[in-house]
């Protein structure tokens, strides 16, 4: 099944006198980039996480945070005295660089401290960090689990909008087709008036001269490879879109090979219809080009 890059899910759990909030969320992105937001405690945490969504994922920016409290109203935030230490250390050093570089610092309150990192220590750290590592993991399955399925539930709702597209991209390339075959008769007509007034005007002239350039007008006019072409890349959109495995780096470039072929056949065009449907054909690609970009 299909995957968007798009997905959610979030979880609780209680255990070990320990409760934690799970949330997990993922936007589109070139590769694969997981961001891990977990508490430094629980040793080898991130780690895990990581590996349990490389298994499950290729390519999408995937942010997973986990909230982890004491479950009780014994609760009660403690001072780490070593640590506020340092902290006051290190801001009297930088107060002292700055005053002998004649940089002046604004004044620091106790409230900024307290939110530096490890200032503020919690008893959820007396807890078998072994322990809890075990049990998170285990958690963390289901999530991934309902994540996973919001991808493909995005993913769904996705492949219908682009065979959509698709469709429309197929009926334009026709309509152009049609188009492009009634024009024939007024280009030839066209191009006799063209030589004739040449021919009438002058005397001496290189006919087969005036023969090859006309052929090199003709080639240029004509639209027959540029459409055949958008038809093969229209196959290839389908057989993308109901393949298995990740195939969203391969839709981005067949995407890229609609636009060339839309943009030569405009300008190639020569008529007022078929530049018109060269230009809906080109918005189409565009509004799919959009949509590719979410794909796994």
């Amino acid at each position: 099944m299909r995957q968007s890059m798009t997905g959610f899910a979030s979880g609780q759990g209680e255990a070990l006198g320990l409760t934690w909030t799970w949330d997990l969320r993922s936007v589109n992105a070139r590769g694969l980039d997981i961001r891990v937001r977990v508490p430094d405690w629980v040793d080898g945490l991130e780690q895990s996480l990581r590996g349990l969504i490389m298994k499950r994922l290729s390519r999408g920016n995937v942010t997973v945070s986990l909230r982890l409290h004491s479950n009780g109203t014994e609760a009660v935030q403690e001072l780490n005295e070593a640590q506020l230490d340092r902290v006051l250390t290190a801001m009297l050093r930088i107060e002292a660089e700055a005053m002998a570089r004649g940089l002046s610092l604004t004044a620091s309150s106790a409230a900024d401290l307290i939110t530096v990192r490890g200032v503020m220590d919690a008893p959820i750290q007396q807890s078998d960090p072994a322990e809890v590592l075990a049990v998170l993991v285990a958690d963390f399955g289901p999530v991934l689990d309902s994540f996973i399925a919001s991808r493909h539930s995005e993913g769904a709702a996705l492949v219908d909008v682009l065979n959509g597209q698709v469709n429309q991209i197929a009926g334009l390339v026709s309509q152009a087709d049609a188009v492009a075959d009634a024009r024939k008769d007024e280009q030839a007509a066209r191009m006799r008036a063209a030589m004739a007034r040449v021919l009438d005007a002058q005397d001496n002239l290189d006919e087969q001269r005036i023969a090859q350039e006309l052929a090199l007008i003709a080639v240029k006019a004509d639209v027959t490879e540029e459409i055949d072409r958008l038809r093969t890349h229209v196959d290839a959109a389908r057989d993308l879109l109901t393949s298995q495995g990740a195939v969203g780096r391969k839709l981005d470039f067949l995407m890229q090979e609609f636009n060339r072929e839309a943009n030569t056949l405009c300008s190639k065009a020569q008529s007022a219809p078929l530049t018109a449907v060269g230009l809906e054909l080109k918005t189409v690609i565009e509004q799919m080009r959009e949509q590719v970009q979410n794909v796994e």
